[in-house]
């Protein structure tokens, strides 16, 4: 029942804001960064967060745990509305991903280490934004939350039944908003949906973790996000440009805007190699954790490459003669 409830608030949600967002407010205009042409509403996330809900009052959890991941949600979807400084932003964020870690060092997860909960508290507030600069295209933080949360569901099935029927709600969730947004959005996530899904899926690890070979594994669920985000900061260091400058130079956005590939398949193609990734990380945990970080540098290499490679293909497009010399 609590799967069939947070599926339909899901749905209801999107359907909500793709209906009436205008009215509150909540439209997103395309500017020199959007991927998309034409005014959409956004905030369809929400009814992700009604899923939470849904799984934390049905489920019968700590109501306490998990309220700070609510109210950096709702303060977000006040932020579709209205500008919010990022300063404001970041502040709020450190303050919820704090009290979250608190909260389950003092119920009894393994947080007690001090250097330990601030670290936990900066991998929540960096998984979290790395989530929303990632929302850029249709589909893509659905079907990342789809497959991400259904992995850590599938992993968390003998550990702990509470995190796991949790996952499941917030993946039935993504799954009832989709339709929505993928293949043409009718509305869009917003950060209402972003930030919470990168917030609660770094506590599930967090919680999840009972070693340093295991944290990376259950990170690497969202590994193409990671992998997506890194090489873009680095290529912006590199170009010494403003990291807290908005910008459209992520793979993704790249493929999406100047090579002109449909956002659906991009999307897929990022949960398929989601897929491939977890699925060869979870075999490899289990031998050795220097097996598993192999893996993922060639992973990470290959997101690399596929990042120069377009840009060469970009710039040969563009007639720019340095391409011929790269």
């Amino acid at each position: 029942m609590i799967i069939f409830l947070s599926l339909t608030a899901g749905a209801v949600g999107a359907w909500l804001m793709a209906s009436h967002g205008h009215i509150f407010g909540l439209l997103d205009e395309p500017n020199h960064r959007s991927s998309h042409s034409q005014a959409t509403p956004k905030g369809g996330g929400i009814g992700i967060l009604a899923a939470l809900g849904i799984a934390v009052i049905g489920l019968k959890l700590n109501f306490l745990v998990w309220l700070p991941a609510v109210a950096l949600s709702l303060v977000s979807f006040y932020g579709d509305r209205l500008h919010m400084s990022p300063k404001l932003r970041l502040a709020l964020q450190f303050a919820c991903a704090g009290i979250t870690v608190w909260a389950f060092a003092v119920s009894g997860v393994h947080c007690v280490n001090i250097w330990l909960m601030f670290f936990f508290a900066f991998f929540i507030v960096a998984t979290a934004n790395y989530y929303n600069f990632m929302d850029g295209i249709n589909g893509i933080a659905g079907i990342t939350g789809l497959v991400g949360f259904g992995l850590l569901a599938c992993y968390s099935w003998n550990l702990s039944s509470e995190i796991s029927y949790l996952c499941l709600s917030i993946t039935a969730g993504c799954l009832g908003f989709l339709p929505f947004n993928m293949p043409k959005a009718k509305v869009f996530m917003g950060d209402v949906g972003s930030i919470l899904l990168g917030f609660v899926f770094a506590a599930a690890v967090m919680v999840l973790a009972d070693s340093a070979t295991s944290f990376i594994c259950l990170a690497s669920f969202i590994f193409p996000f990671y992998a997506d985000e890194l090489i873009s900061v680095l290529v912006r260091l590199k170009e010494r440009k403003n990291l807290l400058e908005p910008h459209r130079g992520h793979l993704y956005q790249l493929l999406a805007n100047e090579l002109k590939i449909p956002h659906w398949k991009i999307s897929v193609s990022y949960g398929v190699i989601q897929l491939v990734i977890a699925g060869g990380a979870i075999y490899l945990a289990k031998l050795h954790m220097v097996y598993l970080c192999i893996w993922l540098t060639v992973f990470l290499l290959f997101f690399a490459l596929a990042y120069y490679t377009v840009i060469r293909i970009i710039k040969c497009s563009a007639g720019i003669p340095a391409c011929e010399r790269e």
